[in-house]
This record gives C-alpha cells, structure tokens and sequence, in this order.
C-alpha cells in the first residue's frame, strides 16, 4: 500500500465504527455470491483508454448504486468519491482514485453493445433462485408505457392522436414510437415483465418502443417452469391458449370478447378473479416510476434504455431479496 493509503487506513481506524457505514448495502452485499456476477461479466474492460481497467465487478456494483439512489452520472463519480459506504460496496480501496463521469458512460455502453446487461441480470437471478427465493407459483405478465427523453412537438402530436401509426419517428430520438393509451396518444417505450407470483421478483424482461402490441412478446415472458401464468385480455388468444395447454401451465389469462361473442357470466367472474392477483405486477412499475424514476426514458436510445432498464430491475430484485430474507 502507498504511503497515503497507509494514512487514509490509518485515519479510518480512529473513527467510530458506525461512521460510513450503510446497513442496508452491507445487507446486499452480503446477500449473495458475487462471483458468479463476475464470471458474467469477465472479459469486459472499463476505464480510461490505455490505463488499468476497473474490475468490471467493481463498476457494475457502480450502476446499481446509482438506480438505488436515483444518480447521474457526474452524482455517482462524486458520491464514490466522499461516500465511505459507497466505496466499500464497489470495492474501492482508500487510495484508489474512484471513475469518473466518462468512464462509468462508456462501461454502460459496452455493458449495452455486448449485452452483458441480461447476463448479470441472469447471474443475479440464479442466485436468489438457489436460495428458494424463486417460488414458481405462477407468472404475473404485463407491460408498461415510458415516455420518451424527447417532449414530441405539441403541434405533432395533436395532429396524430387520430393516427398514430402514420407518425413519423423524430429524428432526435429515432427508437421511441407512437402508440395509443386509450384515446390518448403517446410516444416512447414499453417495458415488458414477468414477474414471480410468490416473491415479486422479476425474472423475465422485454424492452421495446411503444409501439409493439403487448401480445408479440407475450411467448418469451413465459418461462416455461411456471404453475401458471397471468395476464389480463390484451394476452388473450387462441394459438397462446393451446400452447400453455401443452406445456401443461396453467391458463390464468383473462379472456377477450367481442361483438360476435360477449363473454359469458362465468368468463367475467373468471376474469375479476384473475385480475385481483394479476394486478400485483403493477407494484413493480409503481416502483420503476414512482422511487427509480422512470415515469419518462433516461436515454435517447432503445439500447441505452433496455440498458437501463435491466439494470433497475437488478436492483430492485437485489432490494427485494432482503425483504424475503428478513
């Protein structure tokens, strides 16, 4: 160690023990085996170019610090800098300098452009699996609308709300899309889940533009090992119904009818009964908007945003694993 490390370890020992300290990162961090997480994302450099790299462990622990505490990129190089319990969770030594701005970007673009975002994702979830956490009672299905970084001319979107799908993208931010939310339009993401009826964990993700109807990603939400899955009537069909059927999961999908073919009595009671437990999905995207701020995209990319948006779901996942440990 430097002669300054030596000081700065010195200078801590002096201090009380409940100075820097955060008992709620001490819990996470202690709550699972980070090798795995790793091995996940081995091979993959960050820093400055031509200097040592940062552990990729080290700046990945770095994102989730900055959804838990809602940061920017220039709020997390500062917060790493004078935060001691910052420090400690990433692994930073006392005389290490901490990534700045910079740094933490372009990790977050290789995270992205490799798409080792779903392979620590992954990692995190095999082990809150291997501790039971995962129960496998049934899936709970849905997706949620966040809006675009970019506010779409207000004279564009007047004129579209009678057509969105004619509209064109906008040239700054060329992934979002219109669709519609009842009889309002609306121009950005969605976010698809699947989400572990017994725990609340999320154990599945689909990030696309608003445009994509729920029901084209609803096969690659379905995990497979589940009892059953629910979802409310926009999940609904004939081909979906036949496939869980042979998969021998459990069809908790609230039927659809039309003006041929209203739904019977026992189809509505069916479907109220459905949605008591479907509902609890939406608690995740209370939580993504509400505490984690997503209400609208960070990014003006659908890459950048699924980035994102896997890593939010790391750490509520993270977050979520104290609370069924407790």
């Amino acid at each position: 160690m430097s002669v300054r490390g030596s000081q700065v370890g010195m200078a801590e020992a002096f201090l009380h023990p409940s100075v820097g300290r955060n008992v709620r990162l001490e819990a996470i961090a202690a709550q699972i085996d980070w090798r795995p997480l790793e091995k996940a994302l081995a091979g993959l450099r960050s820093g400055d170019r031509g200097a040592p790299p940062y552990p990729a462990l080290m700046m990945m622990k770095a994102l989730l610090l900055q959804q838990w505490y809602g940061l920017s990129d220039v709020g997390l190089e500062e917060a790493l800098l004078d935060r001691m319990s910052f420090r400690r969770f990433v692994g930073l030594a006392g005389d290490q300098a901490a990534p700045d701005h910079a740094t933490l970007w372009r990790f977050r673009q290789a995270l992205s452009g490799r798409r080792l975002d779903s392979a620590a994702f992954e990692a995190v979830n095999g082990q809150l699996d291997a501790q039971g956490l995962i129960v496998r009672q049934g899936t709970l299905i849905d997706a949620s609308l966040i809006a675009a970084q970019s506010h779409p001319p207000r004279p564009v979107a007047k004129d579209l709300k009678s057509d969105p799908d004619q509209s064109p993208a906008m040239p700054r931010e060329p992934d979002a899309s219109w669709t519609k939310r009842g009889s309002t339009s609306f121009f950005g993401y969605k976010a698809h889940v699947a989400v572990d009826r017994g725990s609340g964990l999320v154990r599945r993700l689909v990030f696309t533009t608003a445009s994509v109807n729920d029901t084209v990603v609803a096969d690659d939400l379905v995990l497979g090992d589940e009892d059953g899955v629910w979802a409310d009537k926009a999940y609904d069909s004939h081909a979906r119904r036949a496939r869980l059927a042979a998969a021998g999961i459990k069809n908790r999908i609230c039927r659809r009818g039309n003006k041929h073919h209203r739904l019977s009595i026992w189809s509505q009671r069916r479907n109220r009964a459905i949605a008591r437990i479907r509902s609890r999905v939406e608690t995740l995207f209370a939580i993504l908007k509400r505490h984690y701020g997503r209400r609208r995209a960070r990014y003006l990319t659908l890459p950048r945003n699924r980035t994102d948006f896997i890593i939010a779901c790391t750490a509520i996942n993270l977050r979520r694993a104290l609370v069924l440990t407790a």
